[in-house]
């Protein structure tokens, strides 16, 4: 059984893809900071249904923290499959913002990237197969007013994806992007009504974190070997 890792897996979204990759097969680590209750919840969700799953309690944006937590657990087995969810959103038009929010918004996305990611590449390289799957933002492509902190993030991160993608390629291991637009989520309720999804999506509607969990799940698979160094985006055709 190969281990997967989800970041801010105790999310929305982040729960939609830890339950479609215990339903693959995998042994899901639920990475939790401030969600802890509502992972271990999940955990129970996933094992009632046959899965397999256990929670990894860090802050991302604490290196030495990650390393604690992650080192000890790859030294037997890999996890080959990560996907990089956590974020966070601090909104400001720019004038308005503040350095916290800016340093923050970058720390937990972009620096989160790197503390969760560095650490598993090399056992992940040397077992020869693995995916990468970063979760973005429409914001990163069409940017987004009063997101300039967190379209700089999630931009930084479509980079790296493409330039680690090339790093890693010729080691079975792929890295992507999935760049999600409006999604039917516990925060999205409350930033979208019905008529300004209508005048903003053109299929009328919001997405679902299972669709966004579907797309992980094939991304994860080996159906999509040739497949790197992208940013998919998944908005019902708003860009």
């Amino acid at each position: 059984m190969k281990n997967a890792l989800v970041t801010g897996g105790s999310g929305g979204i982040g729960a939609a893809i830890c339950q479609r990759l215990a339903a693959d097969g995998y042994h899901v680590y639920i990475h939790a900071n401030n969600g802890v209750k509502s992972a271990l919840s999940l955990v129970d969700d996933i094992t009632a249904d046959g899965g397999s799953a256990e929670v990894l309690v860090f802050d991302v944006t604490d290196n030495k923290a990650v390393e604690e937590i992650l080192i000890p657990l790859i030294e037997q087995q890999p996890i080959q499959v990560l996907v990089n969810n956590a974020g966070i959103h601090d909104d400001a038009i720019f004038p308005g913002m503040q350095a916290a929010q800016w340093h923050r918004v970058i720390d937990v996305s972009l620096n989160g990237f790197f503390n969760v990611t560095h650490p598993l590449m090399m056992p992940m390289i040397r077992s020869r197969w693995g995916r990468i799957i970063n979760i973005s933002s429409i914001a990163s492509l069409a940017g987004n007013a009063g997101q300039v902190n967190y379209s700089a993030a999630k931009g930084a991160l479509n980079s790296a994806t493409k330039s680690l993608a090339r790093e890693v390629a010729s080691r079975g291991i792929t890295v992507n992007a999935i760049a999600p637009g409006i999604i039917e989520t516990n925060m999205t309720a409350s930033t979208f009504n019905t008529d300004d999804i209508k005048r903003m999506v053109p299929m009328k509607r919001a997405g679902t974190a299972a669709e966004v969990a579907d797309l992980v799940g094939f991304l994860a698979s080996d159906k999509a070997a040739y497949i790197t160094g992208q940013i998919i985006s998944i908005n019902g055709g708003m860009v």
